[in-house]
């Protein structure tokens, strides 16, 4: 089973249908899946779970309080961090928030070979920060203008800035594959 952690603010809202629903949709040709918001997770047993889905969340809100994600530094297993997720991942392993907004379609290059993509793609981007790499984080791929994927040296955490849900599911699907 596949948790998709909810970034927005409010279940029902309009980010809620726009980043963790469509997610939903593509675990769910895959995989049972549990969606909880993020403020619920630290008191979950993680350890059911195969994978971990961050959604993305609304432009005008931030990284979430990171004292809510501490568990990902002891957490083992697969975690895809999309949008917001991406920037609360690379918070909890030492990384710096830089303004970067991107809105639309974006050329994404790939720097270092993963099991996610690889070349040159266009993603959908909605985001207004993107990070400065901390050294524990192998950055995958970049825009003109910003990090654009990451992943933690010594574990299976994954982050994207672009999202995927709207176009290139197939990053979701790969990360769903992993073993």
């Amino acid at each position: 089973m596949i948790l998709i952690v909810d970034m927005t603010s409010k279940k029902e809202s309009l980010g809620y249908y726009e980043f963790v629903l469509p997610i939903a949709k593509i675990v769910k040709r895959f995989d049972k899946y549990d969606i909880k918001p993020y403020l619920k997770v630290p008191s979950l047993n993680l350890e059911k779970y195969s994978k971990i889905i961050l959604s993305g969340a609304c432009l005008r809100n931030s990284p979430r309080d990171i004292k809510n994600f501490k568990w990902l530094k002891t957490y083992k297993k697969p975690v895809l961090g999309i949008c917001a997720g991406m920037q609360t991942i690379s918070t909890v392993f030492g990384s710096s928030l830089i303004q970067c907004m991107e809105i639309g379609m974006k050329q994404v290059k790939t720097k270092k070979e993963n099991i996610l993509f690889s070349g040159k793609f266009k993603a959908f981007e909605l985001h207004n920060y993107s990070i400065i790499p901390s050294q524990k984080i192998d950055v995958l791929a970049i825009s003109r203008n910003c990090v654009q994927a990451i992943k933690i040296k010594d574990r299976p955490l994954y982050g994207v800035l672009f999202h995927p849900e709207v176009r290139n599911i197939e990053i979701i699907e790969n990360f769903i594959k992993i073993t």
